[in-house]
């Protein structure tokens, strides 16, 4: 199996990109999550480096994350996993810009969420669809309010709906909409980022997000604790998993 994601250096290594790379659904799963943070952790501190550009190959950028691994026996090491990649995103000392295309859903629209900056294709689908199967997205709970409004928050996270490049660039959820998001991306590098200091963008991203992790980590833990302590223990959470992994509809019962 090919490696989940693809790292490279570009721009004189001022660039950092990286690319999911399990199309064309590029699952964000254990193996993905590790593969993000490690490459993260590892160039991040780089003192040349001014800003990351992450995309995914082929037609979308993700359908999200592994439904299996939100199963009971497997959800909390996979949530506390993306969780900390999270907390790394939010920590990045440079700009992350985030290319999108296609399907950008649940757990690949919470990772485009902890970087910087969204620029979505004409054809972006974007969106927190875990309340269609039972469960809620904790780290987009989190995440959302920060970037748009609580009730456009609430619209995307109570109601499952996808929202087309235009809306979403509408409700200020993407910063961008191009025909090419990764051109676009590399041209916002070109025109705002190159001519800088990479010393003093970092203090800048630094000030930018003073504080940000230590105010929404407690939220973290207390939405870790919701989801794996009291929803992963009703019977309709477990039954909208399992109805969407064998294919049907599921069955709720309200409990």
């Amino acid at each position: 199996m090919t490696a989940p994601v693809k790292v490279w250096l570009e721009e004189d290594a001022k660039v950092l990109r990286m690319q999911l790379h399990r199309p064309k659904a590029n699952i964000v799963d254990a193996e993905m999550i590790a593969g993000l943070d490690e490459a993260f952790a590892h160039h991040l501190d780089h003192p040349d480096l001014h800003c990351v550009i992450l995309d995914g190959e082929g037609p979308h950028f993700s359908f999200g994350a592994s439904i299996e691994e939100h199963l009971p026996d497997n959800c909390e090491p996979m949530l506390k996993a993306l969780h900390g990649l999270i907390y790394r995103m939010l920590e990045s000392p440079v700009p992350i810009i985030t290319a999108v295309r296609g399907q950008c859903l649940g757990g690949g629209l919470e990772v485009a969420l902890a970087g910087h900056f969204i620029f979505a294709a004409e054809d972006t689908k974007i969106g927190q669809p875990e309340i269609t199967v039972g469960v809620f997205a904790p780290a987009a709970s989190c995440l959302l309010p920060e970037r748009v409004s609580q009730a456009v928050a609430e619209d995307i996270l109570f109601t499952g709906r996808s929202l087309d490049a235009e809306e979403a660039y509408r409700v200020g959820l993407v910063d961008k909409v191009a025909a090419d998001p990764l051109e676009a991306a590399f041209d916002y590098y070109d025109d705002c980022f190159a001519k800088l200091s990479a010393s003093s963008l970092r203090f800048a991203v630094r000030a930018s997000r003073s504080g940000l992790v230590e105010r929404l980590k407690p939220k973290f833990e207390a939405l870790e604790k919701l989801y794996l302590k009291e929803m992963m223990k009703t019977r309709d959470a477990v039954e909208g998993l399992n109805a969407f992994l064998e294919k049907r509809s599921a069955k709720w019962e309200n409990k």
